[in-house]
């Protein structure tokens, strides 16, 4: 695909991204799933280009993302569906990046948060690596970041389920995902 001048791929990905999340929104639970694993691989690539630029290294790089990742899953339903998707997801990562500067203290210029997507990473091997560090979380992380994350089960019914109040649920699912990161960067040494 080509290219356009901010790096991005034109705008049929990003069309194809817009209307992976509609289905999504609707209900296409192979859909979301399909856009999560491009938005993480994605992400991750404009986050740790983004840090680069500014000289931070790769420090915060997992946390920001993962927490780029919840933000867009909460918030999925306050994007407007008639509008392109791909500035909504750049506008949310940017804010996260920015919180992590400010908790860090580094200031750097705003025009060096410019976000740039490449094009997707190995799906495969993504899947895998999720799975086998999903699965030293305890039994209920376990059980939590599949039906939420994963399987995007509605947070009442896995509530439930699980015997949690909603709030209580976004906790534990919060919590589940940073030690996912630290599970990560210690796999990734």
């Amino acid at each position: 695909q080509a290219k356009g001048e901010n790096g991005l791929a034109d705008h049929p990905t990003e069309e194809r991204w817009g209307d992976l999340m509609r289905a999504a929104l609707d209900g296409d639970a192979i859909a979301y799933r399909t856009l999560f694993e491009l938005l993480a691989a994605a992400l991750r690539r404009q986050v740790a280009g983004t840090l680069h630029r500014a000289g931070s290294g790769n420090l915060d790089l997992d946390d920001i993302v993962q927490e780029a990742l919840l933000a867009v899953h909460l918030k999925r339903h306050s994007w407007d569906r008639t509008r392109p998707f791909m500035p909504w997801v750049r506008a949310v990562t940017r804010h996260k990046v920015i919180d992590a500067f400010r908790r860090r203290r580094t200031y750097i210029e705003i025009d060096e948060l410019r976000e740039v997507i490449p094009a997707e990473a190995s799906k495969e091997q993504d899947r895998d690596d999720a799975q086998r560090l999903i699965g030293q979380l305890s039994a209920r992380d376990q059980a939590i970041v599949q039906s939420i994350s994963i399987e995007d089960r509605p947070p009442g019914q896995v509530a439930a389920e699980l015997g949690m109040s909603e709030g209580a649920l976004r906790v534990a699912l919060h919590r589940a995902l940073k030690k996912l990161a630290v599970l990560y960067r210690r796999d990734d040494r």
